[in-house]
C-alpha cells in the first residue's frame, strides 16, 4: 500500500554532523602542520581559531535546527550530545595551539608530535563513521569504526602519560613543566572528545539498528 509521511524527519542533522566531523579533522591536520613545520606560527594558529570559529557555527545550527524540527532522525539528547562533543574536539585542538603560541614554545616536543599524528587518525575515523548514520544498514558498522577510535584514545592516553612523566624526569625548569603539561592536557582531551563521539554513536547504533 502506497503510504504518505505526513510527518517527514529532518535529514540535514545527517549534513550538519558530516560538515562537523571533516571540520574536525582539517583543524587537526592544521595541528600537525603546525607542529610538523614549526614555521608562520601565529599565522597557522590564527587559521586554527578560524576552524573553531567554523565548528561553532556547525553547532549553533544544530542546535536551532533541533529547536524547530518536530520529527528528529534519532533522540533529541543524543543529536545535542553529538554536536557539542564535536565542536569540543576542534575546541581542545585550538586550545592546544593557542597554548603553543601564547607560551611562546622554542620548537614542539617529540610527544606532542606524537599525540598531533593520532589526533588526526582519531578524527579521520569520526568522519569516515558519521555517514553511517544516514542508513540503518550503515548503523551496523558504526560500531567497527567506535571500537577503533576507542583503541586511538587509548593510545593517545598512553603517550600522554609517558610525556608528562618524561617532563618531570628530565625538565628542571617547572614553567617548561606547566606549559607543556597543560598542552599535552589540550591534546589528550582532544582524542577524549572523539571517544566521546564514538560513544553517542554507538549509544545510537545500539538503539536503532
Amino acid at each position: 500500500m502506497f503510504r504518505i509521511n505526513l510527518m517527514p524527519r529532518e535529514d540535514s542533522f545527517f549534513t550538519y554532523f558530516e560538515e562537523g566531523a571533516q571540520n574536525a579533522v582539517t583543524t587537526a591536520r592544521k595541528l600537525k602542520e603546525l607542529i610538523d613545520t614549526w614555521e608562520n606560527v601565529p599565522g597557522k594558529v590564527a587559521e586554527i581559531d578560524e576552524l573553531e570559529h567554523v565548528g561553532d557555527t556547525i553547532t549553533h545550527r544544530v542546535m536551532r535546527q533541533l529547536h524547530t524540527t518536530f520529527i528528529t532522525p534519532f533522540d533529541r539528547e543524543d543529536i545535542a550530545l553529538l554536536a557539542h562533543s564535536l565542536d569540543d574536539i576542534t575546541d581542545f585542538i585550538q586550545a592546544a595551539a593557542d597554548a603553543m603560541l601564547i607560551y611562546k614554545v622554542a620548537k614542539p616536543s617529540e610527544a606532542a608530535r606524537k599525540l598531533a599524528d593520532t589526533i588526526v587518525q582519531a578524527t579521520e575515523e569520526v568522519a569516515t563513521a558519521m555517514p553511517e548514520l544516514r542508513s540503518r544498514g550503515g548503523l551496523k558498522h558504526l560500531v567497527t569504526h567506535c571500537v577503533e577510535i576507542n583503541r586511538l584514545e587509548n593510545v593517545a592516553d598512553g603517550i600522554y602519560r609517558a610525556a608528562v612523566g618524561e617532563l618531570f624526569d628530565n625538565t628542571s625548569n617547572i614553567a617548561d613543566i606547566i606549559k607543556w603539561r597543560e598542552i599535552y592536557d589540550h591534546m589528550e582531551t582532544a582524542t577524549d572528545r572523539c571517544e566521546d563521539v564514538a560513544n553517542v554513536l554507538e549509544g545510537v547504533a545500539l538503539k536503532n539498528a
